[in-house]
C-alpha cells in the first residue's frame, strides 16, 4: 500500500487554522494517490495546550468536519488522525479512523504523558483492530507504544498494520542513533512481524521542540523511506503472507508461551 505520514505544525488553539491543514494535507494525498495518510497526535489542536484552548478545540466525534474531511477521501483511501475530542463529561486525546464513508473507529489514549493527565481523560476501552479497505489496522497514540503489550495485543488481534499519531518531544541520544521512540517502535514492529506507521509533527510549540522522527516500518522491522523538506514520509509498505513465520519451524505469535510469563504481565512492579 501507498502509505503518507505528514508532520503538520498546528497552530496551538487555532481550531480553525488548523481544520483547513488537515484539509490541505488530505487533498495533496488524494493527488498523489496515497492509500493510507496518518497525521500527528493533537493534529486539530496543537499539544501544550491551556484548559481553556483545550477547551476550545475540542471536537465531537460527530462533527460534522469528520463528514467534510470523507467526502475529501478516494474510495479505499484510510486516514488516522489525532485529535482533541469532546466526550460527554472529559475530554480525550483521540484519533479518529475514517475512510469515505466517515469515522469508523475512535481510539482514546490509555497512557497520558505528564501533563495531559491535567487536561485529558484516560480512555479505558483497549485499541481496536479495525477493519478497513487496505486490511485489518491498528491504532495507538504516542505513548501508548512505549508499552510493549499495546502493539503486540493488536498484532494478536489480527492488525497487519498500526497507524501511531505522535508527538515526540525532543531527548538527548547519541549520535548517528535512531530517537529511542523509533527504536521501540522498530522493536515492536520486528518482534510481532506488524508493519508500523509513526506520525511526528514539526515545529516548536511554547518552547519545545519536537523530535520529527517519522517513520514507517516494515514487518520486518526495517524503516522504510525518508521525510522530505515538507515533512511528508512515502513510502510503500508490503505485507507479505505468512508475514509472521520467521523461519521453517518458528512464527512470532504461534511460538509465544503465555501460560509461562501472563502472570507476571499482570502483576504491579510497585506494590
Amino acid at each position: 500500500m501507498a502509505v503518507r505520514a505528514h508532520e503538520l505544525a498546528p497552530r496551538i488553539g487555532d481550531l480553525a487554522a488548523n481544520l483547513r491543514m488537515i484539509a490541505d494535507a488530505i487533498q495533496a494525498a488524494v493527488k498523489d494517490g496515497v492509500q493510507l495518510l496518518v497525521l500527528p497526535e493533537l493534529a486539530t489542536s496543537g499539544y501544550y495546550l491551556r484548559p481553556d484552548e483545550a477547551g476550545r478545540c475540542a471536537l465531537a466525534s460527530d462533527d460534522p468536519v469528520f463528514g467534510e474531511w470523507a467526502s475529501l477521501l478516494d474510495p479505499g483511501m484510510v486516514l488516522v488522525l489525532g485529535f482533541c475530542e469532546r466526550g460527554e463529561h472529559s475530554l480525550f486525546n483521540s484519533a479518529a479512523i475514517m475512510t469515505r464513508a466517515g469515522v469508523i473507529s475512535v481510539y482514546r489514549k490509555t497512557h497520558l504523558w505528564d501533563e495531559e493527565q491535567s487536561l485529558f481523560e484516560a480512555g479505558s476501552a483497549p485499541p481496536p483492530v479495525v477493519p478497513t479497505p487496505l486490511g485489518p489496522l491498528g491504532v495507538l497514540i504516542c505513548y501508548d507504544l512505549e508499552f510493549p503489550e499495546m502493539p503486540r495485543s493488536l498484532a494478536l488481534g489480527g492488525a497487519e498494520i498500526i497507524a501511531v499519531p505522535t508527538n515526540w518531544p525532543l531527548v538527548p541520544r547519541p549520535a548517528g542513533e535512531h530517537a529511542p521512540e523509533v527504536v521501540q517502535a522498530m522493536a515492536a514492529a520486528r518482534a510481532s512481524c506488524v508493519a508500523i506507521v509513526c506520525c511526528d509533527r514539526a515545529g516548536t510549540e511554547r518552547g519545545h521542540t519536537w523530535t520529527q522522527g517519522t517513520s514507517a516500518i516494515g514487518c520486518d522491522g526495517w524503516p522504510a523511506g525518508v521525510s522530505d523538506a515538507a515533512g511528508r514520509l512515502d513510502t510503500v509498505i508490503t505485507v507479505p503472507a505468512g508475514r509472521t513465520r520467521i523461519g521453517p519451524r518458528n512464527d512470532t505469535l504461534s511460538d509465544r508461551r503465555p501460560a509461562l510469563y501472563s502472570s507476571r504481565l499482570r502483576a504491579d512492579p510497585h506494590g
